[in-house]
């Protein structure tokens, strides 16, 4: 089956939607589906978008990696059922940007809905090199790494993900996103940590507050939004025009909708998701992470998690869903 297939025939059940609505361009109290990576592959992405989703962003992507080899696609090529797809670029040379947001652009034509530029990335392998929160230390490049997107994607819009800044108690947000602004950036995204908080401790939705005052573009609100509600309230605390979720996204694709799932749309939500998998040609051992996700909080649920934790295939998979269905339900 392919996977707009699958979610004609199995994402109702799961009370999703079967057919995606593409995006509106617009960014005003929608809620996004953040880009994670090792997470938000095409059935990833698929799923947030029948959850509800306005938008679904791609892992990030090197811009090395898609100049020195293919592979890097992969995570840029959305599946056939995605209506459109953000692609996040991550590097720190602004001649690299400007040649992949070429190559993006050519590549997906009117499937790309924005170009997103990580500079909140906190992970040492990464801000070693300069690239992702390292840049949040370098204004004048980040603004020419902007600059270098849009020269090479004309009419596609190109925004930014940052944190507070890279060290604590160091908050360079505002003056930062306005120097972007000033490069032409059309939108920021803003996760209220420093970079070296990694992902602990509270996100300071303040900061958020603070580079939406300070800027006239729309601002993203980033960090804890795990429910609608939580959502809904960094919507109306901030000032932020969307809210963008990660975690909260974690076998709940109704967290975009505020839907309170059952326990048999739970089971059913993880059958249709492994089926995308296969359906998209991703590897199906990830459906391990999704079992203890769409599981948690059933009876048993660290029996079903260790069940799939030896799965391979997704006959494998579907049959640990059957099992927590006839002893669950």
């Amino acid at each position: 089956m392919t996977a707009a297939e699958v979610l004609a025939a199995h994402a109702p059940a799961a009370n999703l939607a079967p057919e995606l609505s593409a995006w509106d361009g617009e960014l005003a109290g929608k809620l996004l589906m953040a880009p994670m990576a090792g997470v938000s592959d095409a059935a990833y992405r698929l799923m947030a978008r029948a959850g509800g989703a306005a938008l679904a962003y791609s892992e990030m992507v090197s811009c090395a990696g898609l100049h020195y080899g293919e592979k890097s696609w992969e995570l840029v090529d959305p599946d056939p059922a995605e209506p459109d797809i953000a692609v996040q670029l991550f590097g720190s040379k602004p001649e690299l940007f400007r040649e992949s947001a070429e190559r993006v652009a050519a590549r997906l034509g009117e499937k790309l809905a924005l170009i997103d530029i990580n500079m909140a990335c906190p992970v040492p392998k990464v801000t070693k090199k300069g690239e992702g929160s390292a840049l949040l230390e370098k204004p004048a490049l980040a603004a020419n790494i902007v600059r270098a997107c849009r020269e090479g994607a004309p009419g596609v819009p190109v925004t930014v993900k940052i944190r507070r800044g890279r060290y604590m108690g160091q908050e360079v947000a505002p003056e930062f996103a306005r120097a972007m602004e000033d490069a032409g950036a059309a939108a920021v995204a803003v996760h209220g940590r420093f970079a070296t908080q990694m992902y602990h401790g509270e996100a300071d939705w303040g900061a958020v507050s603070r580079v939406a005052d300070a800027v006239s573009v729309p601002v993203i609100a980033s960090g804890d939004v795990l429910s609608h509600d939580a959502a809904l309230r960094a919507l109306s605390e901030t000032g932020a025009s969307a809210v963008m979720v990660a975690r909260g996204t974690y076998g709940n694709p109704w967290v975009f909708s505020g839907h309170e799932p059952s326990a048999a749309e739970k089971v059913a939500a993880f059958e249709c998701h492994v089926r995308l998998l296969e359906a998209t040609g991703a590897h199906l051992k990830r459906a391990r992470s999704l079992a203890g996700w769409y599981f948690k909080g059933m009876p048993d649920a660290a029996r079903w998690r260790n069940a799939a934790m030896s799965c391979v295939t997704a006959e494998e998979f579907l049959s640990v869903a059957a099992e927590v269905r006839a002893h669950v339900l």
